[in-house]
């Protein structure tokens, strides 16, 4: 399923990501550009985050 529309990112690539050792949604965009275009996905991706890691506490993105 296509979660972000802006760089065409499936939730399976996005699964692969988050597998491979990304933690936060800022570490997902510098990967693989999900959640860096308008951001309508990052709450998606922030569920994907938790779902993969539901025990262990994620980093809190830094805002500007």
């Amino acid at each position: 399923m296509l979660v972000c529309s802006c760089f065409a990112v499936s939730d399976r690539t996005l699964r692969s990501v988050i597998a491979s050792g990304a933690c936060d949604t800022e570490e997902i965009g510098a990967r693989c550009d999900a959640g860096t275009g308008c951001g309508g996905c990052l709450e998606e991706i922030a569920d994907l985050l938790d779902e993969a890691m539901p025990r262990r506490r994620r980093p809190v993105a830094r805002s500007a």
